[in-house]
């Protein structure tokens, strides 16, 4: 497997370097043959290049089996004109990268706000209300005058039967539940549509329940009971505020991974920002990117049929828990190791898993 490594901004070239030690220990524990291709975007990419990625970068990303993009000073770039391209954006819609798949769960020796819970929110990655996803030419959000703007929101059939059936189809390895998310109450014809195709696709899924609720009241149930929950489907802005709240009810943004995937690509990234407060201090957590590189092994393995991919991503999983449980993580969550040591020790864990 050949996997295009960005390290990106801030905390970026820390949490990677972590994340490549845990890589390259996966490799040899489970003979993966991970080799490596090195490149940058963002600020040092626009610092070599012009821009903050290249046509060069993304054919390079297509040749490849995978993409692991480290955090991004996204909020920096801001005029396209000018090569300010927020690369997280352009990987997923160039690349096609429609399901956004975020595992949150608690973890063994560490606080956490809630009961237990093991949960996976898959969010529509390519339209909804970002205005940047959704219309060929122009944008989508209008400044109509100085004191009105409005913003529209694509949905079509395509995308929300695809985000569905990723849904059921992840739903079938894990506890056969699908809750469907929505606001159909006021967003009657887009969420309407949502609502009709994933429960069209739900038929073909007889073995799964299904359930929905109204994305403001799912908040509610989330924080209050979030055990009750498996995998969770729903739109672009939903998904991306909701995986951010069970993520953060696990213990902390810094265990969520993410992977964005699509029907012939997959790109790893932390769920969280390059936080260039603590750059350079050797305190970032690295779990979120090491948990986003496991799932790209996995979704590798799957693709491929190849079971010790997905043996490697499992161990990554199962490594984690134990290094929190451990204190082997840093002091964010309840460690007593910085960036460099986590990333060490997870490796050496990894190492001799069994």
């Amino acid at each position: 497997m050949k996997i295009v490594v960005l390290p990106g901004d801030g905390i970026g070239p820390e949490t990677m370097a972590a994340t490549l030690d845990v890589l390259e220990a996966a490799s040899k524990r489970f003979d993966l043959g991970l080799t490596f291709d090195h490149d940058v975007a963002g600020h040092e990419s626009l610092r070599r290049h012009g821009a903050t990625v290249t046509p060069a970068l993304l054919d390079k990303v297509r040749a490849a089996d995978g993409l692991m993009l480290g955090p991004m000073a996204t909020y920096d770039f801001k005029d396209e004109a000018k090569g300010e391209i927020n690369p997280s954006k352009f990987f997923r819609k160039e690349l096609d990268l429609y399901a956004n798949i975020r595992p949150s769960r608690t973890w063994a020796g560490l606080p956490h706000k809630v009961g237990t819970f093991d949960l996976v929110v898959v969010r529509e990655n390519t339209e909804g209300f970002y205005a940047d996803r959704n219309i060929e030419s122009g944008s989508s959000e209008m400044l109509i005058t100085r004191d009105v703007a409005v913003s529209l929101r694509r949905i079509t059939r395509m995308c929300c039967e695809r985000i569905a059936r990723s849904a059921f189809e992840l739903a079938t390895t894990r506890q056969k539940h699908v809750s469907i998310v929505h606001k159909a109450n006021v967003l009657k014809i887009g969420d309407g549509m949502f609502i009709d195709e994933c429960r069209r696709v739900a038929q073909e899924f007889p073995e799964v329940q299904v359930d929905d609720f109204i994305v403001d009241a799912m908040m509610a149930h989330v924080v209050r009971a979030p055990h009750r929950f498996d995998v969770i489907v729903t739109t672009n802005m939903f998904g991306d505020i909701l995986s951010d709240l069970t993520a953060e009810l696990s213990g902390s943004l810094g265990l969520g991974g993410s992977l964005n995937a699509g029907r012939d690509h997959a790109m790893g990234q932390a769920a969280h920002g390059s936080a260039p407060d603590i750059a350079g201090q050797d305190i970032a957590n690295p779990f979120s990117l090491i948990l986003s590189a496991g799932q790209l092994l996995g979704w590798h393995g799957q693709r491929q049929h190849l079971p010790a991919f997905a043996a490697a991503a499992q161990a990554i999983e199962q490594v984690a828990a134990a290094a929190i449980e451990a204190g082997e993580a840093t002091r964010d969550v309840g460690g007593r190791l910085g960036t460099a040591a986590t990333g060490r020790a997870f490796a050496e864990r990894l190492a001799h898993a069994r």
